[in-house]
């Protein structure tokens, strides 16, 4: 399959899941129990402030017609207009998506430079003493909470030491530790899938003949192995990336980290469903994006891999 065809089909899977998604978030406000346009109002709201509301928005029309006047704003780049912030909705979303995708950025790098020589090294010494601890290091990374493990750097280098601020964003040093509780957790899980890529393709009949040949060691690991074992890792740093870009909401909010994930938050806690009709909406299309970007990204790192 060429490459054209290939980004033709997945082109078009990316726009049936944005439609199922796009009928989702339509269908957030009108499933709620009781009258939408009353929600969004203050519990004191006049018959006549219910009624202008609902003609505001078009609640008033048909379901079918609703949706489709949905569809077509959002094709144009018009997302809605959000309640409480009197705002574009797509000016508040992508206002706010740069300091979420720099928190993205930082958090993958900062699994990456410590998963993969720590994957690599316990895949290759398996049962010795870094297997253990990295495999230790993996246990401790998936299981403990995003919640405690920030809270627990905020007491020792905020409170404790004073080294780092807790909250606040602008400068380098803000960054750090959402940064590394983010981060954290995606590298015990890359560790531990690398550790076993690694593993399971050095006992290939191919790398043992490669051993026997007298080809140097380290070139087997980089070149032959780590290059079959990172396709799986491949997908997961993907997925982690384009779930953490769609906003990540606990620790931006213990950090108090203007993101996506923190606009999130408030949205719901106003009422604001336009608005989190929007977030939901970008938050599907940058998923399914990454996940574009993922596959594409299979045929340069192993060209063997057919396009299908």
């Amino acid at each position: 399959m060429s490459i054209v065809r290939f980004l033709i089909k997945r082109f078009f899977y990316t726009i049936l899941v944005l439609v199922g998604v796009s009928i989702i978030a339509f269908s957030l406000m009108r499933l709620a129990p009781g009258n939408p346009a009353k929600l969004m109002l203050a519990d004191n709201a006049t018959a006549e402030q219910i009624a202008a509301t609902e003609v505001s928005m078009g609640l008033d029309k048909p379901l079918v017609e609703q949706y489709l006047i949905y569809i077509n704003n959002a094709v144009h780049g018009d997302l809605g207009k959000s309640l409480f912030y009197k705002r574009p909705n797509s000016e508040l979303i992508f206002g706010r998506l740069p300091a979420t995708a720099l928190l993205t950025l930082a958090a993958v790098l900062i699994s990456l430079a410590i998963s993969f020589p720590l994957g690599i090294m316990a895949g290759i010494k398996k049962g010795t003493t870094v297997d253990f601890v990295a495999m230790l290091f993996a246990l401790f990374g998936q299981s403990m909470s995003q919640v405690w493990f920030g809270l627990l750097l905020i007491l020792g280098f905020g409170v404790a030491l004073g080294w780092l601020p807790t909250q606040g964003y602008g400068e380098f040093k803000n960054i750090i530790l959402p940064a590394i509780t983010l981060g954290l957790p995606l590298s015990a899980l890359v560790t531990r899938m690398l550790r076993s890529g690694m593993y399971e393709v050095l006992q290939e009949d191919y790398i043992i003949a490669t051993f026997a040949k007298g080809t140097n060691r380290m070139k087997i690991y980089m070149k032959y192995a780590l290059k079959n074992a990172i396709l799986p890792v491949v997908t997961i740093i993907g997925m982690m990336t384009g779930q953490l870009l769609a906003g990540a909401i606990i620790v931006e909010q213990v950090f108090g980290w203007p993101g996506l994930g923190s606009l999130t938050v408030q949205a719901i806690s106003l009422r604001d469903f336009p608005l989190i009709q929007s977030i939901l909406l970008v938050s599907a299309a940058i998923f399914v994006g990454i996940n574009l970007l993922v596959d594409i990204l299979y045929t340069f790192i192993d060209p063997r891999m057919k396009l299908n």
